[in-house]
């Protein structure tokens, strides 16, 4: 007869369990040692329990999808999972190291975001940041857009990016406590998206000559603003930008917007590399690819500002963006639909500004039968200024409704009001509803 010990009948009994365990996905963790070999469970709807299928479960630089019940296994080592799914706020939870395992279900809040847009200098304005945030409290909104690096290539806030400083990009510090806003921010239960202008940078084509475009005889070109742009080609800046977005999503942004991710929209210019349809493309996808591939570990949403043109037109629209090799990269696509922005007018429609509906609506349902992608992965730009291509009418009340209704009939995952100089008002907004539900942080 055989007598075990009590240590080793334990250890027969976990390797007889564990694979059940397995399949069902339904631990924390197993221990062996100090260290975890594997974390699963289960991502559901945080109020329906239903699963959620395609959410990304991240634990270090590791990602796996759930499956069709909701159910993810990650063999990695880590103390702290983090989960996001299109549509949802994204959570963590950290991982318990228990020898006998518990079971895990990760609660995602359904979400959309309803945004208003400040400026480098409108996030740092008393005034202007007091009355989008006061909007933000009286009506449905619920997200602010922030300059992190804007039009001008300036960082608001004090950045540990050595080339920021070198390249004269930290002249001017609007933001004085990045950590203390963001902080603020998410007790009043705003989402947040850091907006980051990608390849219009003066500061660093000044300083940096050799990534600047140049005009054929070799200087500096310069768009209608006076400001010059560095070349997509150089992975040089790629390499800059993804930094500045991963110190955004250390901060605690909940997402990143890339701006101006694309070439000019300017002839006879000189790049490091042949100005051709394939190569514009494979440069911005590229660096889409690289910031998404690095920003992995953050758990952080990426979008992108894609031009309202690029949804109609077959080609890259000379600027790089194209919508099938955008669409396998970006969490989310936004569109940026001002009527006013649509100079030629769209099939059936040749003065938008009459009828901002249409343009809305139709321009989505175009991108959506172009992609296939459901509608909750795009959100636009919606147009809250005067218009500046057509007749000078003003987009108050009937305007922006009429494009937030085309929106939320589509079913976008939300949608963003652009003004420029962020003066915004109530027009077209609803007020808040007591029973709206804020944004709760696990």
């Amino acid at each position: 007869m055989i007598i075990m010990s009590r240590r080793f009948k334990k250890f027969i009994i976990i390797l007889i369990v564990m694979p059940f365990l397995l399949m069902l996905g339904h631990t924390t963790g197993y221990a062996m040692g100090d260290k975890i070999k594997y974390t699963s469970g289960k991502v559901v709807d945080f109020f329906t329990k239903k699963p959620i299928t395609g959410a990304l479960v991240t634990l270090n630089n590791n990602v796996v999808l759930t499956d069709e019940k909701g159910m993810f296994i990650v063999k990695t080592i880590g103390n702290k999972i983090a989960v996001r799914a299109y549509g949802y706020l994204r959570a963590e939870q950290i991982i318990t190291t228990l020898l006998t395992p518990a079971p895990l279900e990760i609660r995602l809040i359904p979400f959309t975001p309803k945004a208003l847009y400040l400026s480098f200098y409108g996030i740092g304005s008393r005034i202007l940041r007091g009355s989008a945030l006061k909007l933000i409290e009286e009506t449905e909104l619920n997200s602010l857009v922030i300059d992190v690096k804007g039009d001008r290539g300036n960082i608001t806030y004090k950045s540990s990016i050595p080339l920021a400083s070198e390249v004269g990009a930290q002249k001017i510090i609007i933001i004085k406590d990045i950590k203390d806003l963001i902080k603020s921010l998410k007790e009043k239960g705003i989402y947040t998206i850091a907006r980051i202008v990608v390849f219009k940078d003066n500061p660093l084509a000044l300083a940096r000559p050799y990534l600047a475009i140049k005009t054929q005889s070799g200087e500096i070109w310069r768009d209608r603003e006076n400001l010059a742009w560095v070349d997509p080609f150089k992975e040089e800046i790629w390499k800059y930008n993804t930094d500045i977005a991963i110190e955004a999503a250390q901060y605690g942004f909940d997402e990143i917007q890339f701006d101006y991710v694309r070439f000019p929209d300017a002839s006879g210019l000189k790049f490091s590399m042949p100005n051709t349809e394939e190569n514009r493309v494979k440069a911005i996808s590229g660096f889409l690819t690289e910031a998404k591939k690095r920003l992995v570990p953050y758990n952080v949403f990426l979008n992108a500002d894609i031009f309202g043109y690029v949804f109609w037109n077959l080609n890259d629209t000379k600027i790089g963006q194209k919508l099938d090799a955008l669409t396998p990269i970006l969490d989310y696509l936004s569109p940026m639909l001002y009527p006013s922005g649509f100079q030629f007018g769209i099939p059936g429609y040749r003065k938008p500004v009459a009828y901002p509906y249409e343009i809305i609506y139709l321009t989505l349902k175009r991108g959506q039968e172009r992609t296939h992608l459901p509608s909750f992965r795009f959100r636009p730009w919606l147009q809250a200024f005067r218009d500046y291509a057509f007749d000078r009418r003003y987009f108050r009340e009937k305007e922006i409704r009429d494009q937030i209704n085309a929106a939320e009939k589509f079913g976008s995952h939300g949608w963003m009001l652009w003004n420029p100089h962020n003066i915004y008002t109530s027009d077209g907004l609803k007020k808040k509803d007591d029973k709206t539900i804020k944004m709760v942080n696990f």
